[in-house]
């Protein structure tokens, strides 16, 4: 069974929702049998590259809150992500664009490292001071590296904003097709859509429905037919 998660590392909720799947994952009876496929969603796709702006400011004045308000609702989400033993800075993050990380992103999954850098960079965005944003670069080689990708073919997709473009787009494209118009956006055998962070509860009784509800082949039986299998290929008689 596959399962494809649509988020941006910018998202709080898609940190705190990708704990609760796991954890509800990690107790599946069939979870070694469970592809997880990470898909691209900008929550702020038209932001500059060199605009970067504190957290606190960009929830104050992307959702007319004053900044008590944002505080607020920082220090409401911090408390849930320390509810699923995450490390959460309500104070002092930034926020940016996300379309070099959705890059890399890309780049893992081609080497079987995606699920590791994406925690990666959760952690670095929202439980460590050092910004995913202002540091160029050598902040995301390193970080990348860290999730065992090579130095020198990170820094070649970052030096080419082309690389992997169309792959977070057609990602995009796809999660509107799907209605998601909001992340974390779970996708279970393109059966079943699960939307926002959940408890672990609604992400267990997700797994099961899909799992048991998956349709067995139907075989259309058009009589006997030369085929090959394990033991060679039939030899033609006529």
């Amino acid at each position: 069974m596959r399962v494809e998660i649509w988020s941006d590392i910018a998202c709080p909720w898609c940190y705190v929702g990708k704990a609760r799947f796991e954890k509800a994952l990690a107790a599946f009876p069939h979870r070694d049998q469970v592809e997880v496929v990470h898909r691209s969603f900008e929550l702020d796709p038209g932001r500059a590259k060199d605009d970067v702006q504190p957290v606190i400011t960009m929830l104050s004045r992307k959702y007319g809150l004053s900044e008590e308000q944002a505080r607020a609702g920082e220090d409401n989400l911090g408390a849930q992500a320390a509810a699923e033993g995450l490390a959460y800075r309500t104070r002092g993050r930034d926020h940016g664009n996300t379309f070099d990380l959705h890059r890399l992103l890309h780049l893992a999954k081609e080497h079987g490292r995606q699920d590791e850098l994406v925690q990666i960079l959760y952690r670095a965005n929202f439980g460590e001071e050092r910004s995913l944003f202002t540091e160029g670069d050598d902040r995301l080689v390193e970080l990348a590296v860290e999730a065992g990708l090579d130095a020198e073919a990170v820094r070649a997709v970052l030096a080419d904003p082309a690389a992997y473009a169309d792959e977070v787009r057609a990602d995009e494209r796809e999660a509107a097709e799907l209605g998601a118009n909001g992340v974390p956006f779970f996708v279970l055998d393109r059966r079943y859509g699960v939307s926002g962070a959940q408890p672990a509860e609604v992400f267990a009784q997700a797994l099961t429905q899909a799992w048991g509800e998956r349709s067995p082949l139907t075989l259309l039986d058009q009589g006997d037919a030369d085929a090959c299998g394990p033991d060679g290929c039939a030899v033609p008689q006529h």
